[in-house]
């Protein structure tokens, strides 16, 4: 997995971070997590699958102290090369070796953005999920940004290319390889009810949201729909839906949990 995402990364924030759909998705994850950052202490945050480090930016200048990991040297390379805080360190880091003894501090946060946790099959999910509670402070939380199996923009989009074997292409246990940047990447698609079902003993669930349910996927950035004024059409349509219901039908869904 490492040397795929290093050979995406170098382009990583051309194609995504930096693209319109891109911004306007994170938009949407930022806005759900203000209440939560907008604390009187600074939180200790840990960062899972953090890419080229944009969101550990974010969290650092807002005076929160975070630990931003990922398994691809090629991502924490161009991470570090961008101008970041003091209270923000990067390392490299393979989720599935993290244990209880990992780290020598709690944390109040454990955050995941965009789907790095659907790199993980269901058992080395479970594994990852159950070592949380070790790995954080009482009322402890983790955020999660995670790809369904039933995106709707998916399957108009391939529906109406005739493509109706790629329309439902998420929706199974299976794992399936995606496209990131011209490497093909083993996926695995989670809703919300399969990480509350696998969660249910150590956590409390807080919040489910979907995150790009109007905003489309990012491979339609070359198409109208990234453009003005149907782009701002589309963000306008994705503050109204806003429901849980919509979670398992977006492009991601954002998770809250706390820690029992």
């Amino acid at each position: 997995m490492s040397n795929d995402f290093d050979v995406a990364a170098l382009e990583y924030d051309t194609n995504f971070t930096f693209s319109n759909i891109g911004k306007a998705q994170r938009h949407f994850v930022y806005q759900y997590l203000k209440p939560i950052l907008r604390s009187n202490t600074k939180l200790s945050i840990l960062e899972i699958n953090c890419g080229t480090g944009e969101d550990a930016l974010y969290f650092a200048k807002q005076g929160h102290n975070v630990t931003a990991t990922d398994i691809s040297r090629g991502m924490i390379q161009v991470a570090n090369s961008k101008s970041a805080p003091k209270n923000l360190i990067f390392k490299t880091l393979d989720i599935n070796t993290i244990t209880q003894t990992t780290f020598t501090k709690k944390f109040d946060i454990v955050f995941s953005n965009f789907g790095g946790l659907n790199c993980l099959s269901k058992n080395k999910l479970q594994y990852f999920l159950n070592t949380l509670p070790t790995l954080l402070k009482p009322n402890g939380k983790i955020i999660m940004v995670v790809m369904p199996k039933h995106c709707l923009w998916e399957r108009v989009y391939f529906s109406l290319k005739g493509n109706f074997k790629k329309a439902k292409r998420r929706n199974t246990n299976n794992s399936l390889l995606v496209n990131v940047d011209g490497t093909s990447v083993e996926t695995w698609y989670y809703n919300p009810d399969d990480l509350l079902e696998f969660t249910e003993k150590i956590f409390t669930q807080k919040t489910i949201k979907p995150i790009g349910i109007a905003i489309p996927p990012s491979y339609l950035e070359g198409s109208f729909l990234a453009k003005k004024p149907f782009l701002n059409l589309l963000k306008s349509t994705e503050h109204i839906l806003r429901q849980p219901f919509w979670a398992k039908y977006a492009d991601h869904f954002l998770i809250e949990l706390e820690k029992k």
